[in-house]
């Protein structure tokens, strides 16, 4: 599975953006997508997922209420809605895919993907 990541860019706080991740190649009707992110000088982290099954979604405590991951079937893209963005959001957002299906909370852990994309860079300004 080859994946793509885009919409990024800059943004003032308290502004939105959607990223897409479209994936192509082999793809999967189960498993899920999940993303991530790394800011400067820091660890990746997990933000959010979403498990095709039953598209359930899992957040991080942090984009609680804030970000949304849903995802398109048809078009074997799934998105990230980032509303009310703050400064500490600014990092490169990364999407992530597994053709296995797992507890809603594994799709949190980095290691249960196999493919990634290459990130697409979301700068919030204050």
């Amino acid at each position: 599975v080859q994946l793509q990541a885009s919409g990024g860019g800059l943004v003032q706080a308290g502004g939105s953006l959607r990223l897409s991740c479209a994936a192509s190649g082999r793809t999967y009707s189960a498993g899920g997508m999940g993303w991530f992110r790394q800011a400067p000088g820091k660890d990746r982290e997990f933000a959010a997922a979403i498990r095709f099954a039953d598209a359930g979604a899992y957040y991080a405590d942090f984009v609680k209420g804030r970000f949304t991951i849903s995802r398109d079937k048809r078009k074997n893209t799934a998105y990230l809605q980032m509303n009310s963005l703050k400064p500490e959001d600014t990092a490169i957002y990364y999407c992530a895919s597994t053709p296995r299906a797992y507890n809603i909370g594994s799709y949190g852990q980095s290691s249960m993907y196999e493919s990634w994309g290459q990130g697409t860079l979301v700068t919030v300004s204050s």
